[in-house]
């Protein structure tokens, strides 16, 4: 019996958050430095959600310090930590690890400066719609989908919450505002999802804002 949904967040909601920063990122924090994937959580999540950062401190220095016992594993109530590649018995002292970082963080009023993000994770944390938009509407089979680039926004818009529209046109807008070269802009739609190139002639950046200006129309 798995758990319900409000008590899997009560739990472990915060947790999960952090955990998930890892995807694709080493978990190779030590008590004298955070990791990428940690300073990416902290980053985005001091400028979005502030007070989260003392639940996930609480939530990982309780898991770490009381692991699920036999009854909660046979039962399937219980939050799986992803497979970080290091023995099963060092995740629970890592765990303490990130929960110490956390608190200082906090206590000391360490907040990152707002920065382009830098993993996975943060791309689509920060721009969620716009990685809905580029996921879903542009993959491989757009050329099986859509005549061009012109007709998946037309769909997306047409079949799409008005509000959700508006704030991928402010995420959009927040990207291009970004101090980035074409290069990252490249880099920024493929982490977002996007997985065919822009039309001609336009540059990512260019076509972005483009994108942008048309939904706001």
């Amino acid at each position: 019996m798995s758990m319900k949904p409000l008590e899997h967040d009560r739990r472990y909601g915060e947790l999960d958050q952090v955990m998930r920063a890892y995807l694709g990122q080493p978990a190779d924090d030590t008590p004298e430095r955070r990791s990428t994937a940690l300073d990416a959580y902290l980053r985005h999540t001091w400028h979005t959600r502030p007070w989260a950062i003392a639940e996930a401190e609480r939530q990982l220095r309780e898991y770490g310090r009381t692991p699920p016992g036999r009854l909660r594993l046979s039962l399937g109530e219980y939050y799986a930590v992803p497979d970080t590649g290091m023995a099963e018995s060092a995740v629970g002292a890592w765990l303490l690890v990130l929960a110490d970082h956390l608190k200082a963080s906090v206590e000391n009023g360490e907040v990152p400066e707002p920065a382009t993000p830098r993993t996975h994770w943060e791309w689509h944390a920060r721009f969620p719609e716009t990685g809905q938009l580029l996921g879903g509407w542009f993959s491989q089979d757009i050329v099986d989908q859509f005549d061009d680039h012109d007709a998946a926004i037309a769909d997306y818009a047409a079949t799409t919450h008005p509000h959700l529209v508006a704030r991928l046109v402010g995420e959009l807008n927040e990207l291009v505002a970004l101090p980035l070269e074409e290069s990252d802009y490249a880099v920024a739609v493929a982490e977002l999802g996007m997985e065919v190139g822009v039309p001609e002639p336009f540059s990512y950046g260019a076509w972005l804002s483009l994108v942008a200006a048309d939904l706001t129309a």
